[in-house]
């Protein structure tokens, strides 16, 4: 098989809100953001690929151009995987890492809180990437402090550090009021904080609470959306409503409201659509279940 051109590498949040990641061997990357109203019309082309490794804002091409399956949430072959991981924090291969971290509350839906660490640098771009609709900082300090404190947490409060990922979707519509989020928040905060066992180098911070209804826009979702599955030569066509973590959340030209992972777009070559095209794409029921195993879970 020839190497791929243009890729789709999903979706990447930042302060500017989300954009469409693209990636090409020679070409590195570039972002097509995706704000509200913009029209999205495109086919897949006959292959997906291995979006290759990503680190340090360098992209290395996977060296053999392997494919990888259609429906499968992740977008790198078992190679890449592998190498992406050994030089990871969430896979404490980067233990050295010098950099202050943010230990979290991440709120999904209710009674599904998480604790988690994110490099202080990102500035919260994270719980945006996670899809959490509210989160507080607990506390600021080194890689490994950030890394006891969550494991604290989970041990002591029984803070799961990964659920089903159609929890999370099932709680946008009807989303819950912020007061509620923050009240729950705000009980595991303040009961997080007189924790025995909670590293001396780690800073703790007073409960402030943020929101991001606003960044995700999810006043514009209502019920019913269905979820995109895309195999080869298939047409999604429409207008973004909204985006949360890595949905992407449109009207389709046709005028049925839909939900696009933007981890199985990942690895796709997107050939734009013609003007008028209709979504082709198999779109199935949000409620039906995920897959089981580790690609379903958050």
């Amino acid at each position: 098989m020839g190497r791929p051109g243009w890729l789709c590498a999903g979706l990447r949040w930042s302060a500017a809100g989300p954009a469409l990641s693209w990636l090409h061997p020679e070409r590195g990357d570039r972002p097509s953001p995706l704000p509200p109203g913009r029209q999205l019309a495109f086919t897949t082309g006959g292959r997906r690929h291995c979006t290759g490794v990503r680190r340090a804002g360098r992209y290395t091409p996977c060296p053999t151009a392997a494919g990888t399956a259609a429906g499968a949430v992740s977008a790198q072959c078992a190679d890449c995987a592998r190498l992406d991981r050994s030089r990871s924090v969430a896979a404490d291969t980067m233990a050295d890492d010098p950099r202050p971290y943010d230990v979290y509350l991440a709120w999904f839906a209710p009674g599904l809180v998480k604790a988690g660490i994110t490099a202080t640098e990102r500035q919260g771009v994270r719980l945006l990437e996670q899809a959490a609709l509210s989160h507080a900082l607990l506390g600021r300090g080194p890689l490994m402090a950030a890394r006891r404190t969550e494991a604290v947490l989970g041990a002591a409060l029984g803070i799961p550090d990964r659920f089903p990922y159609a929890a999370k979707r099932a709680a946008r519509h009807p989303l819950p009021p912020p007061d509620g989020r923050a009240a729950e928040l705000a009980a595991l905060h303040a009961r997080a904080r007189t924790l025995p066992g909670l590293p001396d180098s780690l800073d703790v911070r007073p409960f402030a609470p943020v929101h991001h209804d606003a960044a995700f826009h999810l006043d514009r979702i209502g019920p019913g959306h269905g979820v995109v599955d895309l195999s080869p030569g298939r047409t999604v066509a429409g207008r973004v409503l909204a985006v949360a973590g890595p949905d992407v959340y449109l009207e389709t030209t046709d005028g049925r409201p839909v939900l696009v992972d933007a981890r199985r777009l990942a690895g796709w070559e997107l050939e734009p659509a013609p003007a008028g095209a209709r979504t082709t794409a198999e779109v199935r029921p949000a409620e039906r279940d995920e897959p089981a195993g580790p690609e379903a879970l958050f």
